[in-house]
């Protein structure tokens, strides 16, 4: 509900998502939760030796059945993955179909797996709950699709090369290739009514011939003895041009295709041949064993491909279908026209749909995202920036995917089935055996990482927090269930070893989403926060009892998501015997007690009770910021403090005062900034029970409070108090590295190990063998962890969000009096504020374009940056180059990646080009207003202009259409938004859009007054206040 000064206007998409969550409507029961890669995940894996990419590789997934779930391109299923609808492709030049991405697995890759594909999510609706609309763009070769040139050519390449492409390969020379966008859409008031729409452009300059084989099938349940025979689901031949399934648990649906357009000189219609056959595996073709069915798993590619009529069942029956379009009369499609499929995915067999309604829906539900997105951020900003918003929060939403995963099924195998090897059980996850999930997960990237990372997962629900509250609770509060939490209080990390050891990150997200969702849509729910409170105290209670060795306040913990960061691998024994206290560790820990005290005050605000266990966090959270530099209170002692070099490091400690620090200047030294809190003094004065004991605290402990560490007994702006490890002299040693360009400042954020260590590589001689860790701004030259990621300099944006978090919590205590010198040597002073606006800018530099037209992620290839159909496209890497902001890793990590949404969102109206002079702003004052910008016009004078989308044509082929020509989303310049009949509908926008003017007028006042007011001074973004 939008929240404009107490004003609230409900869209379209959150009328669907007040139905769903008042359960009148189940919108969304379907949604894009097929995976985008199965095989060669740890769930599929049932090998002797737990290698999970050769057990199940990319050849293997055309024939066999999977077990645990199902992948394709731009699939829709329902909740629980038992019916896909996904789409596949022939360009008469493969020798199979292309109906899943392809890419390289992790031994196959010079830097692990990669996906070795052009595709895109472009769009989706903003209220995940419903997807009432999606867009996803797929970019498919003309040519035969370079297969062995992208593994051979990677396969020669070392850790020292770039990796290898699929646009180095040339295969999209000439513009030779398809633009195939795929939509997808919803009936107005029927989540059970889906429409889909594949309308492929010919880019390349001869007419080509494309074949599109919208496919839908049921994963398989009935082969591995778990349910009785009757409920095997089937699908069948219908009526012509309609199929049916039955399904015991969803019941009888109908998918209905539409005769497409010719392409050819004949002028008739294109009509889709139905073929059938079994989603079983194809034992003869892998195993040499007799099927089981006639018709397996692969069947299509082999009567579509190779000519096999037989391979397809003559019954016209089976538990996978496809409807198979042939697009290549005289050639194929002409250049710069393109071919078209409809389809209806309906309760009702519907022998006959209007085509020009069918694409007026489509519209529709466009106009209807475009709305919602709009009053995300109304604030005047480049389009460019509002274009790389929109397909942020549409990435968030196409990596929501269906996660089944069972241990003891997984583990003991099924009745059906060959036993696994005994010995199995014990190469991973064995002391997992609750595990139980079958929930649609907010997955870290849709190919690469399709399953759930712990830490990963609470950032992505800062994002998922602005578009949908509702769903991004629900994330967090699942992994403090007793399905997903270990009996021992243990946060599962990723399927791979769900035993590691992330970042304490969750309480930390638990109370932002649940303030954003309170500033945004005007709901409390204190209910959650409670909830997820109480079983992040076992949480809690894991780390202190596991992860602290010596009962010193000092933790260990592993490699903490940081890869290769380390000198040593931080998850395995050292080899100089001892044990690593790591400074990230123990900053971490020092974050989470803040956290959890935020959220216990928040609570006692309430319920009372809350102010003792706030007492206790708080004390806590003390004695650790004492431990980070006092372990013993002895003189002369060394900590994990260095105050010589002004930063923290890891150290060895082989008990007592024997401790050897690493001077490695890497993230580890700043992670301590983010444990920053400030107590405002109207809250304390409401919980008498909790000053009581702050006051006792810092009377009867004065030694720890002497020491200035957490600023206990000095009071910044607004009498605040700041809970902090770092005190302000520390503050300044440590920001004068963070913020030197030639140490940590890099053009594009903060790196994640400083360029000192470029010339300066930090070694150490152990038993004969040299450790080292030296500044690698692009891709690792490490194997640790798989070798697909790298934080010896890249930047990465989940570190600099919270990094910029702090900068905000301590410019509440210090205020415009504190400036430190930004960059370092530039001469140029500044406010915590400007700094922490200062590196949000620099992020969107990563993606933004230059004066020049360029972005930074594309590493000034021409075909991205300039090709018409191609530069307003963009992948969200997992890591950026620590020089040249180029991406790197995981193309479609929308997760964390994805948090650029948000900072768009806050600053994206003043964000200046890249390389262009610094103005000073009041942009911060979104941190801390209580009402977030929630609103549109489609008429005003204040915002930049709208797209709007031009009415569909009754015309049945798209290439009538100008719909595709003008923007990213099919749209173009200047058409009147459709308008309702009903004169309540308009009276209500109307009045929403004048209070929007008026919002957006005050907001830019504000701009104006920058320097002189205290524009920055309300915490409630972060902090629990009075109020």
């Amino acid at each position: 509900m939008v929240v404009l000064d107490g004003y609230e206007f409900l869209t379209e998409e959150e009328k669907r998502l007040k139905q769903d969550r008042n359960r009148e409507k189940y919108w969304k029961k379907w949604g894009p939760y097929v995976a985008e890669r199965q095989w060669a995940t740890v769930r599929e894996d049932y090998s002797a030796d737990g290698d999970a990419w050769s057990y199940f590789n990319h050849d293997h997934a055309r024939s066999r059945a999977y077990r645990w779930g199902e992948d394709g391109i731009a699939g829709v299923s329902d909740t629980h993955g038992f019916q896909n609808i996904a789409f596949a492709f022939w360009n008469e030049r493969d020798d199979f179909l292309k109906e899943r991405l392809f890419g390289l697995s992790n031994p196959q890759g010079n830097h692990g797996e990669s996906v070795k594909e052009t595709h895109f999510h472009l769009d989706n609706t903003p209220v995940s709950a419903t997807h009432s609309y999606m867009k996803f763009l797929y970019k498919y070769p003309q040519g035969k699709f370079p297969y062995e040139d992208l593994v051979e050519e990677n396969a020669r390449r070392g850790k020292e090369d770039r990796e290898y492409q699929i646009i180095d390969t040339g295969i999209f020379d000439e513009n030779r290739y398809w633009d195939i966008f795929i939509e997808t859409a919803k009936e107005s008031d029927d989540p059970d009514e889906m429409l889909f729409r594949v309308t492929a452009w010919n880019r390349g300059p001869d007419p080509a011939p494309i074949h599109i084989i919208p496919h839908m099938w049921f994963r398989n349940t009935w082969s591995w003895g778990r349910e009785p025979e009757d409920r095997k689901p089937s699908i069948q031949l219908h009526d012509e041009g309609i199929l049916k399934s039955t399904h015991h648990s969803l019941g009888e649906r109908y998918l209905a295709m539409s005769p497409s357009p010719g392409v050819g000189s004949s002028g008739e219609d294109v009509l889709p041949e139905m073929i059938f056959t079994d989603n079983d595996t194809n034992t003869q073709l892998l195993y040499g064993q007799e099927n089981k069915t006639p018709y397996v798993k692969d069947a299509f590619h082999r009567y579509i491909v190779n000519g096999e009529k037989e391979a397809a069942s003559p019954r016209q029956k089976g538990t996978k279908s496809a409807a198979w379009f042939s697009f290549n009369e005289d050639g194929g499609v002409n250049p710069g026209e393109c071919a078209v499929v409809r389809f209806r995915f309906s309760k009702k067999a519907m022998a006959y749909f209007d085509e020009a309604e069918f694409d007026d829906i489509m519209d529709m539900r466009l106009a209807e995202a475009d709305d919602f997105y709009y009053r995300i951020s109304p604030l005047p900003m480049t389009d460019d920036l509002r274009n790389i918003q929109r397909q942020a929060f549409s990435g968030m939403m196409w990596t929501k995917q269906h996660y089944l995963f069972i241990w003891d099924q997984w583990a003991n195998g099924d009745p059906a089935q060959p036993p696994p090897p005994p010995h199995r059980k014990a190469i991973r996850n064995s002391q997992w055996k609750h595990m139980h999930c079958d929930d649609i997960l907010s997955m870290p990237d849709s190919w690469e990482y399709p399953f759930f990372a712990a830490w990963d997962s609470a950032f992505h629900c800062i994002v998922l927090a602005m578009i949908d509250p509702d769903f991004a609770k629900k994330q967090l509060d699942l992994f403090t269930r007793e399905w997903y939490c270990h009996p021992n209080g243990q946060l599962p990390a990723y399927e791979w070893n769900f035993g590691d050891v992330n970042p304490p990150v969750h309480a930390w997200a638990t109370f932002r989403v649940f303030k954003i969702e309170r500033k945004m849509y005007g709901r409390q729910d204190l209910d959650f926060l409670e909830r997820v409170f109480q079983k992040l105290l076992l949480n809690f209670t894991w780390w202190v009892n596991r992860k602290d060795a010596e009962d010193k306040n000092v933790f260990e913990g592993g490699f903490l998501g940081l890869d290769n960061i380390g000198l040593f691998n931080r998850s395995e024994p050292l080899p100089t015997g001892g044990t690593l206290e790591q400074a990230d560790s123990t900053g971490w820990m020092a974050f989470f007690c803040l956290s959890m005290l935020n959220i216990a005050l928040e609570l006692a605000k309430h319920r009372r009770i809350y102010e003792d266990i706030a007492s206790k966090f708080f004390e806590h959270f003390i004695f650790i910021s004492d431990a980070m530099t006092f372990r013993t209170g002895q003189k002369d002692e060394k900590s994990l403090w260095n105050d010589e070099d002004g930063f923290y490091y890891d150290a060895i400690s082989w008990g007592g005062p024997w401790i050897q620090q690493l001077p490695v200047r890497s993230l580890v030294g700043l992670i301590p900034l983010y444990a920053t809190m400030t107590l405002e003094p109207e809250l304390i004065n409401k919980l008498p029970s909790f000053k009581k004991r702050v006051d006792w605290f810092i009377q009867n402990r004065s030694d720890m409070a002497e020491r200035n560490m957490a600023s206990l007994q000095k009071r910044g702006k607004g009498n605040r108090i700041l809970l902090s490890i770092v005190s302000k002299d520390r503050l300044e040693k440590i920001l004068k590295k963070m913020l030197d360009e030639d140490e940590f400042f890099s053009q594009h954020g903060v790196r994640s190990l400083s360029k000192y260590h470029k010339d300066n590589p930090y070694k150490m001689e152990v038993n004969g063998q040299t450790f080292s860790v030296g500044y690698v701004p692009g891709e690792s030259d490490s194997g640790l962890f798989g070798g697909n990621s790298n934080w010896r300099g890249p930047i990465w944006l989940c570190v600099n969000f919270l990094l910029i978090e702090s900068l905000q919590r301590f410019f509440l205590f210090y205020g415009h009096d504190f400036q430190v010198e930004c960059p370092t040597g530039s001469g140029d002073f500044m406010h915590l504020g400007h700094v922490s606006e200062e590196i949000q800018h620099r992020l969107q530099h990563l993606m933004a374009r230059n004066k020049d037209g360029r972005r930074c992620i594309n590493d000034k290839n021409d075909l991205l940056d300039f090709d018409p159909h191609w530069k307003d496209y963009l992948w969200f890497y997992e890591f950026f180059d620590g020089d040249t902001g180029r991406g790197l890793g995981a193309t479609h990590q929308c997760g964390w990646t994805g948090l650029i949404a948000r900072l768009i969102h806050d600053t994206g109206t003043n964000c200046r080009l890249p390389h262009t002079p610094r103005t000073p702003s009041a942009a911060m004052a979104h941190y801390f207003d209580d009402v977030f910008a929630r609103g549109t016009t489609r008429r005003g004078s204040v915002t930049s202009p709208r797209h709007h989308i031009r009415r569909s044509s009754t015309a049945r082929s798209i290439g009538a259409r100008s719909d595709f020509d003008t923007d990213i989303n099919g749209v173009e310049n200047g058409r009147s938004a459709a308008t309702t009949k009903d004169a309540e509908k308009n009276r209500e926008r109307t009045e929403a859009d004048e209070r929007l003017h008026q919002y957006i007028n005050d907001q830019l006042e504000k701009f104006k007054e920058d320097q002189g007011t205290d524009t920055y001074s309300h915490p409630d973004e972060y902090e629990a206040n009075a109020g």
